[in-house]
């Protein structure tokens, strides 16, 4: 893969930098906009600063959210701009257009080592549209802006999207020090893991997770599973559920990878008991009821398990205790609710405790432990890209790695 250093000298050039600053946003009564998780932001700024240090013009670019290929003023990366201004200690720009007059006049009066942020990429509906050659025509537009393109949106590898494949055909192009990093934290997964190796998976659905589970429980010592999709899991065994979270048409699936598992040698580790709550609310009546019986909670069948219990997290602790590599994606509960988010509390601590080599697999993961309040020098390693990382652990190739191998 193409790095950073293949480009040469980037003084007084314009480096169009693809990055991932696809952050939450909460707007108050007012209507300004907040950003609740500044990480992918944070992320973004090893390479910018390098980039600026060696002199180069830097246009960052990035989508955020799903506005549907038009403005929407919703999804404006002008909160994003000002955010990065202060984390870089330097003025970021903002254009509020993707491509166009007002785009190409701010790049034209860049000078060394400025930054310009123009505005998200899917107000326009070439950026991800299937037809090639509307793709590639707004990747083309994009193009004209810059003398060299760098990836570095892990978040968005696994696209084939106009600002992650197709622009890096059409510059000369390399990985950011971001994406590097993050395929070198995979490699080590995949290739390089010290045993025993842990992998703990959560989330509301087991169709999420399908190839990674079918990938990795060939690999790994422990499967961990908690969240909503561990309900399937305790279906498949016979148990009922309630009103939990329930993916019927999984079941034979599931019910083939504890097959797979026993017949490998590998652990599923189920958890055995289970925070069950009257309604999906945050001052929902709730309780602690073993997993096989759910339905002997005061609630019954209309009950629904919104966390794992504490023996579960004590047991999953123990897990990630000993072992040497452990990677995380999914929390274990609603962790957005105080009363259900003990389970991945007690997850993210271990994570942090133990000796071995941490990585949180991003989304809804990385929110979780930042919004409980872990540091996050305190994993060995939070990825940017949820969805990115898991396509690479299941074995699928990466359209925005490709490009640029």
């Amino acid at each position: 893969m193409r790095t950073l250093d293949s480009l040469g000298p980037l003084g007084s050039k314009t480096v169009i930098v693809r990055c991932d600053l696809n952050v939450p946003l909460a707007t108050d009564a007012s209507g300004a906009k907040t950003i609740t998780d500044d990480g992918r932001i944070r992320a973004s700024l090893t390479t910018i600063r390098e980039l600026r240090d060696a002199g180069a013009r830097i246009v960052p670019i990035s989508h955020l959210g799903r506005p549907d290929g038009a403005p929407d003023e919703r999804y404006s990366l002008r909160p994003v701009a000002e955010r990065m201004a202060e984390l870089l200690g330097a003025e970021v720009g903002f254009v509020d257009e993707t491509v166009g007059e007002a785009a190409t006049a701010a790049v034209a009066a860049l000078e060394d080592g400025d930054v310009v942020l123009l505005e998200n990429l899917r107000f326009n509906p070439g950026e991800t549209s299937k037809d090639d050659a509307e793709r590639r025509g707004f990747a083309a537009a994009l193009a004209e802006l810059g003398d060299a393109f760098v990836s570095d949106g892990f978040g968005v590898v696994h696209r084939k999207q106009a600002s992650v494949y197709d622009l890096a055909q059409l510059l000369p192009s390399a990985a950011g020090r971001l994406v590097a990093a993050e395929l070198e934290v995979l490699e080590r997964l995949t290739e390089k893991a010290e045993r025993p190796y842990a992998v703990v998976l959560g989330g509301s659905k087991v169709s999420d997770k399908l190839g990674v589970i079918a990938h990795l429980i060939e690999r790994v010592d422990t499967l961990l599973i908690g969240g909503g999709m561990v309900f399937t899991f305790l279906a498949a065994q016979g148990h009922a559920v309630g009103s939990s979270l329930l993916e019927k048409d999984q079941l034979d699936t599931v019910r083939g990878y504890l097959r797979t598992a026993s017949e490998r040698g590998v652990t599923i580790v189920l958890p055995t008991d289970i925070v069950v709550a009257a309604g999906f609310a945050a001052d929902a009546a709730h309780e602690v009821v073993p997993a096989n019986a759910i339905e002997t909670s005061s609630f019954g069948a209309t009950g629904l398990g919104l966390d794992i219990g504490p023996e579960s997290a004590a047991a999953f602790a123990k897990v990630i205790a000993e072992s040497k590599t452990v990677f995380w994606n999914g929390p274990m509960g609603v962790f957005e609710m105080a009363a259900f988010a003990e389970g991945t509390r007690t997850v993210a601590r271990a994570l942090t405790e133990t000796e071995g080599f941490t990585v949180v697999g991003g989304g809804d993961s990385a929110a979780a432990v930042r919004a409980l309040g872990f540091a996050d020098d305190a994993f060995g390693h939070i990825s940017t890209g949820g969805g990115a990382s898991l396509e690479y652990l299941e074995g699928k190739s990466l359209p925005g790695l490709e490009v640029l191998a």
